[in-house]
């Protein structure tokens, strides 16, 4: 590890873009300390007090909203929204363009095509903030948003175009910062925003187990230690598991045909991941599920309806399965499409080995498909199911029970292994260039000699 470093810090290129991305990583980080206009400071300080876990209700989707995607609704700051609208925005047009055929065909058309999609999603994506600011307007000058009966804002429709302005700015000066990380920087810019946003709620739980180390008694403190060490020890299995599994690959052999006489065939593997839908699965599980608990407890009546589906009861639990499970086949089924992927192996002469080519091809990746699907389908769900069965537990606080499982370690880990291959992709390429390089002195010598 000492000497990668040691490497990157001797290339003055890749010191410089990495340099560049720890810059704008913090600026991304300062955004967050910086209220809206109108905002009682006071207020907030003093109803989160208590710590990042107390409260309820909207809270709680809050604070649910905050970890998934690396923002801060509760603080009211500028960066609030995060990266989120665009995120939604691109999975969204992500999905049209193997609904619509016109959106297909734009994408097919090479650079120009995607540049126009770029910038629908750009347009969907100061609409997405627009609705969402006036939410968080509404529920900052809600005297319910803190649980303490006092509103966090001040009232007033200009303060509250102003606000609304503020935060869509801030999340479309987060979508420029992250094409420039891209861009100048090291990985995906907005990859590395969400996971920087992820891994700042760590720090909060080391006051909560303070304060709970405070109230043990001498009995208690050796439990607690050990209790301490089990999180720990499945924290490193979780991360190594995560680590397994999206490293893992179905590697299908093709060989083709080559129509030259005597040359015989070439073959290749068509390298299948075992968990091809990445996060997406999870969350669109959590956000259909927030939604119809939220509904069903303003309505007055229904609050049994509400509870069978809070976080954690049985019926949550299996819906949330279930709901992983259809996601990660639906959105499998939108990038594998067997039929397609049969008639292009014949149409370039390709075939896998045993298999006829054609339908009989097609049968057989569908086989493979769901095999593999079925089992990151379960992946993703126990991944899921830990951070809800750690804190039906009580163990610790809820920014390191999210951490161990569910969406947050598996962005963090996925964006962690990117960044690792992009770096030593820039080590490498450095290396053979210098290999290959003349020497200097020589190359006048090698002019003469040829």
């Amino acid at each position: 590890m000492f000497k990668a470093i040691a490497n990157i810090i001797a290339i003055p290129d890749l010191r410089r873009r990495v340099g560049f991305t720890l810059m704008a990583l913090a600026i991304y980080r300062i955004g967050f300390w910086i209220y809206l206009p109108g905002i009682r400071v006071d207020v907030i300080q003093d109803a989160l007090a208590d710590g990042p876990d107390s409260g309820g209700g909207i809270l709680q989707f809050i604070g649910m909203t905050s970890m998934l995607t690396g923002g801060n609704l509760r603080n009211a700051t500028v960066f609030s929204l995060g990266i989120m609208p665009y995120i939604s925005a691109s999975i969204i047009f992500s999905l049209m363009t193997k609904v619509f055929p016109r959106l297909e065909e734009l994408q097919k058309e090479g650079e120009s095509g995607r540049k126009v999609i770029a910038r629908w999603t750009r347009y969907s994506t100061v609409l997405f903030c627009l609705l969402q600011g006036i939410l968080v307007h509404t529920a900052i000058n809600s005297p319910d948003f803190l649980g303490n009966g006092v509103a966090v804002s001040e009232g007033g429709f200009v303060l509250g175009v102003l606000q609304v302005m503020v935060l869509t700015c801030g999340t479309l000066f987060l979508m420029w910062l992250g094409e420039k990380i891209t861009e100048n920087g090291i990985g995906n810019g907005i990859s590395l925003m969400i996971m920087a946003g992820i891994v700042s709620y760590l720090p909060s739980s080391i006051p909560q187990f303070s304060a709970t180390w405070k109230l043990l008694g001498v009995d208690e403190k050796p439990f607690y230690v050990l209790k301490i060490a089990s999180l720990l020890g499945l924290f490193f299995a979780i991360v190594a598991a995560v680590v397994y599994i999206t490293k893992g690959q179905r590697r299908i052999p093709i060989q083709n045909a080559r129509t030259v006489k005597g040359a015989g065939s070439q073959r290749h593997y068509m390298p299948i991941r075992v968990n091809s839908a990445g996060v997406l699965p999870i969350i669109f599980a959590q956000s259909l599920l927030m939604v119809p608990s939220l509904g069903l407890a303003m309505i007055p009546g229904a609050e049994a309806f509400a509870a069978l589906l809070q976080a954690g009861t049985f019926w949550y639990l299996m819906l949330y399965v279930g709901m992983i499970g259809f996601f990660t086949y639906f959105w499998t089924s939108l990038y594998y499409n067997p039929v397609e992927i049969a008639d292009n192996m014949k149409e370039h002469g390709s075939f896998v080995p045993g298999i006829r080519p054609g339908r009989k091809t097609a049968e057989y990746l569908q086989q493979v498909f769901a095999r593999i699907t079925l089992a990151g389908a379960v992946f993703l769900a126990v991944i899921a199911l830990i951070p809800q069965l750690l804190s039906l537990g009580g163990s610790g606080a809820s920014s390191v029970t999210q951490m161990m499982g569910g969406t947050a370690i598996l962005i963090v880990v996925g964006v962690a292994l990117d960044l690792v291959d992009k770096i030593e992709a820039q080590l490498l390429a450095r290396q053979y260039e210098g290999f290959v390089a003349p020497r200097k002195g020589r190359s006048g010598a090698a002019s003469r000699d040829r």
